[in-house]
């Protein structure tokens, strides 16, 4: 079907969306994503600049950002190779890393420092235990099967439940690692809808 478009728009902007999800509401359902979940709305985060907007779309839909702080870190085998440079960023940014065995394995070979936290299958102080106790400012955690999704539900819920902003795809986290570089700059600008446009 031929829309009649024939110009091309150039933008001087970047919009982000971020969907808004009742996942509070129901204390058993997970916060992965699957082809059933509907949002109950949106929000949008506006800026010249990519991280800057990526930033006001957190925010606005409540999960707001650390500049510094404690950040957990695990992921599936797959993406190891992805966090080697997002990790060196976080350190740089004054944050701790606490990773998972097997991640604090392979950041070592990297010269990256983290300290071990147990499954929370593996008992004793595990990563659940520091959710609860506010020990943990952001998280990044990638599944793969059915088995790793099981055990990390209760990691995502604690997250969710005490506001601890987390991320489910490296992508994610390395935009929201941009955003917490471009936060602690302290230039967040705030201008009308209309001026983007005009």
């Amino acid at each position: 079907l031929d829309l009649g478009f024939t110009e091309e728009i150039k933008l001087n902007h970047f919009c982000v969306k971020e969907s808004i999800f009742p996942f509070i509401k129901f204390p058993e359902v997970d916060t992965i994503l699957g082809p059933e979940m509907k949002s109950t709305g949106e929000t949008m985060g506006i800026d010249d600049n990519l991280s800057a907007a990526f930033a006001k779309a957190q925010t606005s839909s409540g999960n707001k950002l650390p500049i510094n702080g404690n950040a957990f870190i695990s992921v599936k085998d797959s993406d190891k190779p992805k966090i080697v440079d997002f990790c060196k960023s976080l350190i740089d940014l004054d944050f701790r890393i606490f990773s998972t065995k097997g991640t604090h394995e392979f950041l070592k070979t990297h010269s990256i420092d983290s300290e071990v936290v147990n499954k929370v299958k593996e008992g004793g102080d595990h990563i659940v235990t520091l959710l609860k106790n506010g020990d943990i400012d952001i998280l990044v955690n990638t599944t793969l099967t059915r088995k790793e999704i099981f055990e990390s539900f209760s990691i995502r819920r604690t997250a969710l439940i005490s506001q601890v902003p987390y991320f489910t795809t490296i992508a994610g986290a390395i935009e929201a690692i941009n955003s917490i570089e471009y936060l602690k700059k302290g230039i967040i600008k705030v201008k009308p809808l209309q001026d983007y446009f005009n």
